[in-house]
Parts: C-alpha cells; structure tokens; sequence
C-alpha cells in the first residue's frame, strides 16, 4: 500500500512533467487537469488570504512532507459595484469563481496562491476542486455568499470545507459553536475554526509558528470553544485536508493513468503519421528513399489501374480525343475532284497512264496518310499530360513523402525525365505505324475494287470529246472513292494500333520503370547527398521533436505511478 508521501511525490512529479509539457489545463484532455486542487471562496474581507497564508505557510502532512497544491485566492464575492467598476461586476465574479468552483479538476501544485481576472475563467472546464467555503463568523450563516455558491455547485457537499474565521472579532455574549457543531448548518465535512493574524500581527511581521501558537492558545483556553480546541484551527483544517487529499488522489490514479496511456497513443500515432526521425546512417538513408520511392510508385500505379481515379482519362484519349481528330481530317479536300485531276495528272508526267493511274492512286494515298500523323502524335502528347498530372497527384498523396520536400522535387523531375524519354520513344513508334501504312499497300483491297463491275457512264447521245478519254468526271469521282475506302479501312486500323502503341510505350514504361534510372542514380550518391535528399521541412521536425518530448514525458509519468504500489 502507497504511502500519503508517496502518493503527494507521486501527484508532485506529475506536475512537473505538466510544467515542462506546458500543460495547464483549460482546454482538450490535460494531465494537468487530473490533479487536485483547493480554491478558496469567500465574500470580501472574509479572510480568504489569510487562510490561504496560514496553509502554504505550513505542514500539511505527517514527518513533514508537504503538498504542493495549487491553492486558488478567488475574487471576493461581493454585493454592490464601486466606483470605477462596471456595473456587472457582482455578476462577473459570482459567475467567475461559479465556473471555477463547479468545474474545477485537481489541479496542482505551486507552493502559492493567485487571484484570476472575473472573465477568464468564467468557462473554464474543470471538474472536481476542493472547496474551502470561508465565512466570517460575525456574518449570518443563512447569508454566506460562500455557503449559498458551494451548496449549488456542490450539492451533496463531498467537496466542499466549511471554514469559520473571526472567531476572536465576534461581540462579546456571542459565539459560533451551533455553526461550528454543525447544528446551525450541517456539512458532510466538519466546520473548522480559524483565527487568523490580526492586522497588527502583520504589520510587526509575526511569524506563521508564533501565529499558530497564538491561535491554538486562543482556542484551548476559550470558555465557548474549549471542549472543540482539537478540532479547530490552521493545522487541524490541513490535517482534514490531507486525509481528504489521500482520498482524493487514491480515487484519481486509474483515471490518470487511463489518460496517460491514451495520450501515449495518440502521440505515438501521431508520430507515425508525421513520420520517425531520419536515421543518420547511409545504408538506412538510401533504404528510406527506397522505401519512399516504392510508396509513390504503388500510388501512382493505383490511379493507373483504376484504384484511385486519373486513368480513365487515357481510355479518354483513345475512345473520345483520337477519334474526334480522325474524322476532322481534311479528306474532303485533299480527294475533291480537282486535287485528283492534279494529282493524277502530276503523277503521269509526260506519259499519260495507260490502264489506270497507279501512280496517281500511290501520292493521293501517301498524302492522305500523311495526314494521320497529327492525331497519332497529339494522341502521344495527350497521354503524357495525363501521366505527368498523376505524377504529380501521386507525389501529393504518397502520406510518407509530404515530410520530405526535397525528395518529392528529386522524384517529380525523375518521373518526368523518365515521362519525357517514354513520350519520344511513342512518338517515333506511332509515326512508324503511319509511315508503315504508306510504305506497303494492302494489295487485295484494290484486286476487289477491280473484281467489282464498273457503273457504265449513261448515254448522252454526246461524242467524247479530246478531254473525256480517261479524265472525266466519273472516272475522276471514282479514283477519289477508291482511295477514300482505302483510306478509311487505314484510319480504321490506326485508331487500334494507335492506342496500343502509346500504352506499350508509356503506360506500360511507365508503370515498368518510371523510377529505374533514378534508383540507379540514388544508388552512387554520397552520403552527405542522400541527407540532402531527406530534409525535412524545419516545422515538420519542432512538431516531431515536441511530441517525442512529450511522449517521454507521458511515458515518464507512467513509469512513476507505476513504481508507487497504490493499489
């Protein structure tokens, strides 16, 4: 079993770990919060600072170990608004010192005593404070401001100590023993007289130990409160105090620990999210950029696939964009029935053809084929903007990479490099396709335009004249059909093989191999390089170094109560 000592050392190393966490409760989930404290509450000139003197300047427990509360002078409750108040100032400090003491935690522990500003901890939420209720003894208890705030805020009066002060200003033929008895007003903890050092005390600088003296002698040979002296003054108050304090932080132990190891979580998670510290070594340097890199890859390869969206935009490419741009080509133009008649007629030179215009046919379909390059490398263009924009969300996303800001540049410009290389190697693969379309016919397209019976011009009674022979306009619509076919069975072609060969050589490269040649180059880099690579942003890493600071702290704490045998 814990000693009392053990456990006030115990609350005691808690609250420096508070300190130095800089928490102080009022807001979220404090440490701070969980531990105990008294806040003394009184109408003005009720005494409240000299009881506050008469604790901090003594013992309050046995052999001599002393708690460090964090003892709470609030402002005197008071009636009536003075001059150069505001006019709600009675309601100010009521609500004030309201808040404090209806939601005060436990908190702790400075060998001091403070005033608050009324509105500052007017929505302080602080549950569980110790109460000393401290009332003049010439005032009427039915009217105490500080008995009417603690029985609403603390109505079953587990919390709440009944102080009597000014026993020794009272009139004479008067005393407060129904009160102190407790026949007057009853609480669950007993009334405890004080006399406190008198104005003149003070001012001749008598000491707490001659006070105390006095104070007992008062009691002890005092005709109304003789047969009570034992229960009555400063060091019985810190002895009731005390033996409530024990309970009190018995009672607080699960729940403080229950916390701790909830906030070591949370940190430890927190931790995990923002990233661990960076390992000096350059073996475990370059396995980080590995790892780093491995991480973007998998989310970008995910929008590839289909795991996370960007992708389709390719299918897009092939299925909405190249088809568009085929069916604008300028067909029309380059096969109307003048451009044949010219192209025909080019082709024969100073030898008119003598069965049919084979050359003519070859440059109206080489021009027309010429055409298709256009779709094909803006198809090439199109699918590379398309990866190098979820290159860049992949970077944005990869949670492990947004520490690292460096590294995230380092990787962008090797994936576009990598982009770059797979774009040309496409480029020059699509426009083989189209030059290959060029460079052999597909003969049996044009033996089953032969097979097929011609249409015979009709009669017009008319005799051919000299230009009718073999350019007329039938035969001219007719070559400029034929190759039009053609055409469309070669377009028809491309706008497979197309997508194929943009997929071969960037989507399938670049899921392959986006990084290849930056691993490579990772793999030769100097230490001191490789660190460059890690640097983290400066905000990053005081975030990371304050919660590694609080964590060792919680986990300190943790340790100390589990070293003190409370159970």
């Amino acid at each position: 079993m814990a000693t009392m000592e053990s456990l006030i050392g115990l609350v005691n190393k808690i609250q420096r770990a508070c300190t130095v966490l800089g928490d102080h409760g009022g807001q979220g989930m404090s440490l701070w919060e969980a531990l105990p404290s008294v806040a003394v509450v009184g109408g003005q000139s009720s005494g409240k600072s000299s009881v506050l003197e008469s604790i901090v300047g003594r013992d309050f427990l046995p052999r001599g170990s002393v708690v460090n509360l964090t003892l709470i002078d609030l402002p005197g409750l008071t009636k009536v608004a003075v001059e150069g108040q505001s006019d709600s100032i009675v309601e100010d400090i009521e609500n004030m010192v309201r808040s404090y003491v209806e939601k005060v935690s436990f908190l702790t522990l400075a060998s001091c005593y403070m005033t608050f500003d009324a509105k500052m901890y007017m929505t302080q939420s602080k549950p569980n404070c110790i109460i000393l209720a401290i009332t003049p003894a010439n005032q009427d208890i039915a009217t105490s401001d500080a008995i009417k705030l603690a029985r609403e805020v603390d109505p079953s009066g587990e919390r709440t100590f009944g102080v009597l002060t000014k026993l020794d200003l009272m009139d004479k033929g008067t005393n407060a023993t129904e009160v102190l008895e407790g026949r007057a007003y009853r609480l669950q903890h007993p009334w405890v007289g004080i006399v406190n050092r008198s104005q003149a005390d003070i001012n001749k600088n008598v000491d707490m130990i001659v006070a105390r003296r006095k104070e007992h002698e008062y009691f002890e040979t005092s005709p109304d409160y003789g047969h009570l002296a034992s229960k009555m003054g400063s060091e019985y108050l810190a002895k009731l105090l005390s033996q409530h304090l024990e309970l009190v932080i018995r009672q607080r132990i699960p729940s403080i620990i229950s916390m701790i190891n909830k906030t070591i979580d949370e940190l430890n998670a927190e931790l995990d999210r923002i990233g661990r510290p960076v390992a000096a070594d350059g073996g475990a340097q370059l396995y980080m950029i590995l790892e780093l890199c491995r991480a973007f890859d998998r989310v970008f390869k995910e929008h590839l696939d289909g795991g996370r969206p960007g992708g389709d935009r390719i299918y897009g490419v092939f299925d909405h964009q190249l088809p568009a741009a085929l069916k604008k080509l300028p067909f029309d133009r380059h096969l109307s029935l003048k451009n044949v008649q010219k192209v025909v007629t080019e082709a024969d030179g100073y030898q008119p053809h003598l069965i049919a215009p084979e050359q003519g046919y070859r440059r109206l379909i080489d021009g027309s084929i010429t055409y298709f390059k256009g779709p094909a490398e803006a198809s090439v263009d199109a699918v590379h903007f398309v990866l190098k924009e979820l290159v860049r969300k992949s970077i944005a996303e990869t949670e492990e990479l947004k520490r690292f800001p460096s590294l995230q540049n380092d990787i962008a410009t090797a994936a576009n490099e990598a982009l770059e290389r797979f774009r040309e190697e496409s480029r020059k693969t699509v426009v083989r396709l189209v030059e290959m379309e060029s460079s052999y016919l597909t003969v049996d397209f044009f033996r089953k335009l032969h097979a097929a019976p011609e249409k015979k011009p009709e009669k017009n009674g008319n005799p051919p004249g000299p230009n009718n022979d073999h350019f007329h306009d039938t035969s001219l619509a007719r070559i400029g059909s034929n190759v039009s076919a053609y055409i469309a069975m070669v377009s028809d072609t491309l706008k497979n093989t197309i997508p194929k060969a943009v997929v071969y050589c960037q989507v399938r490269e670049a899921k392959r191999s986006l990084l290849t040649h930056f691993y490579a180059q990772v793999g030769r880099k100097e230490k001191e390089r490789l660190s460059a690579m890690l640097d983290e942003d400066p905000q990053l890493m005081e975030k990371r170094t304050q919660i590694a600071k609080r964590l060792e702290l919680y986990k300190a704490a943790r340790d100390e109560i589990d070293a003190v045998a409370w159970k």
